[in-house]
């Protein structure tokens, strides 16, 4: 977006307004790979309807199914991926374009966060098809035959902070990536095929865009990369990211800071430790664990037991007090017995978790896990998976209620999404987009409160994941 917007192209959030319509697709999982495709569909759509003249697919759809796309979808003007991301120009039309030529319309679909930029366009109906007959019927799922796929050369792209960007998320918040790319094995996962190599950005460059964004008005910095935790192995930094948490929480003006997705065994003293020492830094470790059974997580290729990771979790809490830990947990792996889930559902009860997601295993060609046996069977899954969230919830709830009570900073982000007679916001202790919220009833010495500001809370009530909580400053 960053780049269309400096080659002279305006964006709309009105898909009937838009000369050029850009799909960014994910490829990660099955669900995922239907509604990028289903997306796609609902584009060509607009095309066929006169309405736009150019359709881009780009992301992680196009890394697996290249040809595909532009042999079963021809309306499909030009394809970007992973590590493309320069080509957006040449396929919208804009290498030619000069900085001082009139502005075209163009939408740019950011896929999952569709409250950023635009809504998403809704599912494809059963049927697509022009009056001309060259896109062929789509019934509601893509066709596996013709959608086999073939892994593209490795992408090496990286940005750095002289790369263009537009901010997507409200004007406090800001995420930035730090590294790209992904070494772990993990048989379950295709990340590796998908985005390459990993590959950290320079630490001046990470922390030159960070002091941008404050000088911008960001106060909320979220670090990003499909494992921060390996931060700077490649430029041969020992501790990378705790040195570049350390840096970062001393910037002037920037109020929170976190990172996402770190890797259980690269959870080191020294990154606690430099948590706990910086109140600007949220005392929030998100740690996808995967599983918790030792012979699931090795068929995994990731190692480790529920016994290593309550040591981990014990050590956490004990340097970091007060430490909110988020996790995320595959259910149905190949060959997952019931006396393996059970394993899983135990370490939940003793982990006692804040945060937590279950989601149902995704067999997906390309990685090593496709050619294990047995598979388990779909309804087994997804009992697993309700009764596993069933059991958090409870756990979460306990959890929430010794909230009551309690004063902290909040970031208010506006009018409640569930009501109109509410507001909400986030503490420290919330992730954007991915936990709960906090909903607030009651403004206190305010006549109104501005979206994107801190004021100081008390938790008044408690419910399963969030909480609801009056102003007092």
């Amino acid at each position: 977006m960053g780049m269309l917007d400096r080659a002279g192209a305006r964006l709309t959030a009105a898909v009937d307004e838009a000369d050029v319509l850009v799909v960014n697709t994910c490829s990660f999982i099955d669900s995922a790979k239907q509604e990028s495709v289903d997306t796609i569909l609902e584009m060509v759509r607009h095309k066929a309807a006169g309405t736009a003249k150019r359709v881009i697919v780009a992301g992680c759809l196009v890394e697996r199914y290249r040809d595909e796309i532009q042999r079963n979808i021809p309306e499909v003007d030009a394809v970007v991926g992973t590590g493309e991301l320069d080509a957006i120009l040449a396929a919208a039309g804009l290498a030619a374009v000069q900085s001082n030529a009139s502005p075209f319309p163009i939408l740019a679909q950011t896929g999952r966060q569709e409250s950023q930029l635009i809504e998403r366009a809704p599912s494809a109906v059963n049927t697509h098809s022009r009056p001309e007959g060259n896109l062929r019927e789509q019934q509601g799922r893509y066709d596996r035959a013709e959608w086999a796929g073939a892994i593209s050369a490795l992408p090496n792209y990286l940005y750095d902070d002289a790369t263009p960007r537009l901010l997507t998320t409200p004007r406090s918040s800001a995420y930035i990536k730090i590294a790209e790319g992904c070494d772990h094995p993990c048989g379950f996962c295709i990340i590796p095929q998908l985005r390459g190599k990993f590959r950290s950005r320079r630490f001046a460059s990470v922390v030159a865009e960070a002091e941008q964004l404050v000088r911008q008005g960001v106060r909320e910095i979220t670090l990003i990369g499909q494992d921060t935790t390996c931060y700077g192995e490649d430029l041969g930094m020992k501790d990378g990211l705790a040195d570049l948490l350390d840096a970062l929480a001393r910037i002037e003006g920037l109020k929170w800071l976190r990172f996402l997705y770190a890797y259980p065994n690269k959870v080191t003293t020294k990154l606690l430790e430099t948590m706990a020492r910086h109140e600007t830094i949220a005392k929030y470790l998100d740690v996808p664990l995967q599983h918790a059974s030792a012979s699931v997580l090795k068929r995994m290729k990731r190692g480790g037991s529920g016994e290593i990771f309550l040591k981990m979790l014990e050590k956490a809490r004990r340097i970091v007090p007060d430490l909110v830990v988020r996790t995320t947990f595959i259910v149905g792996f190949p060959g997952e017995t019931a006396e393996e889930f059970a394993e899983l559902e135990q370490f939940v009860r003793e982990a006692r978790l804040d945060w937590m997601g279950a989601f149902s295993y995704s067999d997906e060609e390309g990685s090593a896990a496709f050619r294990l046996e047995p598979k388990v069977p779909r309804r087994t899954i997804e009992a697993r998976r309700k009764q596993l969230m069933k059991l958090q919830q409870r756990i979460s709830a306990e959890k929430q209620a010794k909230w009551i009570g309690r004063r902290m900073p909040l970031l208010v982000e506006g009018v409640s999404e569930e009501s109109d007679l509410l507001w909400q916001g986030r503490t420290l202790l919330h992730a954007p987009e991915i936990d709960g919220k906090v909903l607030i009833n009651d403004f206190g010495p305010h006549e109104m409160l501005v979206p994107g500001s801190f004021y100081e809370c008390e938790i008044t009530e408690s419910h399963h994941y969030d909480v609801v909580a009056r102003i007092v400053a």
